[in-house]
C-alpha cells in the first residue's frame, strides 16, 4: 500500500511534471471507484493544472477551473505514467485501469489496482475538504506544527494498541501498515503496547522515531519517478516485508503475526524483551 513518502514521491514528480499541462482527456474505466457526481469528472477537461498536494495518503491535483482531481491509491493502486499516453482503448471490466488522464503535450497516466478488492478511489471537487476521508485527516506528522506535545495529546487516554494508533487516520494522517513496522522498531516499542500507558521516555522515544523514519523515507522517494519508488520503498524497510531475515540492529530474527488481510513485522530483541508474540488474531504474548 502506498503510503505518506510514496504518495509524497508521487506529488512531487506530478507537481514537477504535470504543473501547467492542460488536461485533454478524463476516461473512466471503472465507474464504481468514482465517488463524486457535482462536479462532474470532465469538469476538469479543458482546465490546466496549477499544482499537485498531499493530504494524508490522498493526491490532489488541482486546476484553473475551480476543480481537483483527488485520489486514493488504497492498498493495491499506482499510478502509471506514460511521457506518450497509450492510444488504445479502455475496456471497462476488462482492464486494470480505473481512470486515465492525458496531457496537452501527449502525456498523461492511469490509475491502476491489481486484485479482485476493489478499493481505489478518486473524485472530483472544489475543494479537498469536500472529500470525506480528507475531512476526517488527523495531523501531519511531518508538518512543523506536530510537536511531542501534540502526539502526547493524541495518545493520552487512548487504551489501544500503539500500532492501530499510529494506522488510525483520524489521529495521525499518512502512515499505514508498513511505516507504524518501521517507526515502532526504530522507537524500541511493542506493536502491542497501549497507547495511553506509555512513558514520557516512551512518547520522547516514539516521537524522535516517527519523525526520523518518515522524514528519511520521504527523502529517498524524493526525485524518483513512480515506476520506482516501489522498490525504493522496499529497499529502505528495516522490519516490515523481511520476516525470516535478520534485523540490522541486534541480529534478531524478525518475526511476523498475520491477521485476515495483513500482517505486521517485529524485533523480538529491540521491541518485545525477547518474547515472541503470538501468531493469531488475539493481541497476546505467548506465556
Amino acid at each position: 500500500m502506498p503510503e505518506m513518502p510514496e504518495v509524497q514521491g508521487l506529488v512531487d514528480f506530478l507537481g514537477e511534471r504535470a504543473t501547467g499541462l492542460t488536461v485533454t482527456k478524463v476516461s473512466v474505466a471503472n465507474i464504481a471507484a468514482l465517488k463524486t457526481y457535482d462536479p462532474p469528472i470532465d469538469a476538469i477537461t479543458g482546465a490546466q493544472v496549477t499544482g499537485a498536494f498531499r493530504h494524508g495518503k490522498f493526491i490532489d491535483l488541482e486546476t484553473d477551473a475551480g476543480a481537483h482531481l483527488i485520489f486514493h491509491l488504497a492498498k493495491a493502486g499506482w499510478l502509471r505514467w506514460y511521457e506518450q499516453l497509450p492510444a488504445t482503448v479502455i475496456r471497462p471490466g476488462r482492464t486494470p485501469i480505473a481512470l486515465r488522464v492525458g496531457f496537452d503535450d501527449g502525456s498523461g497516466f492511469d490509475l491502476t489496482e491489481a486484485g479482485s478488492k476493489k478499493s481505489l478511489a478518486y473524485y472530483a471537487a472544489r475543494s479537498p475538504a469536500d472529500v470525506p476521508g480528507i475531512a476526517r485527516l488527523g495531523p501531519d506528522p511531518l508538518d512543523q506544527s506536530f510537536t511531542r506535545e501534540t502526539l502526547a495529546g493524541l495518545l493520552a487516554g487512548r487504551r489501544t494498541q500503539i500500532k492501530g494508533v499510529l494506522r488510525d487516520q483520524s489521529i495521525v494522517a499518512g502512515i499505514g501498515n508498513a511505516y507504524s513496522d518501521e517507526i515502532l522498531h526504530a522507537a524500541k516499542m511493542s506493536p502491542y503496547a497501549l497507547a495511553a500507558g506509555l512513558t514520557d521516555a516512551e512518547i520522547d522515544r516514539l516521537y524522535a522515531a516517527t519523525r526520523q523514519t518518515l522524514t528519511d523515507a520521504v527523502a529517498a522517494a524524493s526525485g524518483k519517478p513512480p515506476a520506482d519508488l516501489k522498490d525504493a520503498k522496499r529497499r529502505g524497510m528495516a522490519v516490515h516485508g523481511r520476516r525470516g531475515e535478520i534485523c540490522p540492529v541486534c541480529g534478531d530474527e524478525v518475526r511476523s503475526v498475520f491477521f485476515a488481510d495483513n500482517s505486521l513485522e517485529y524485533c523480538p530483541t529491540c521491541q518485545t524483551g525477547g518474547k515472541i508474540l503470538a501468531d493469531r488474531r488475539l493481541s497476546r504474548l505467548l506465556k
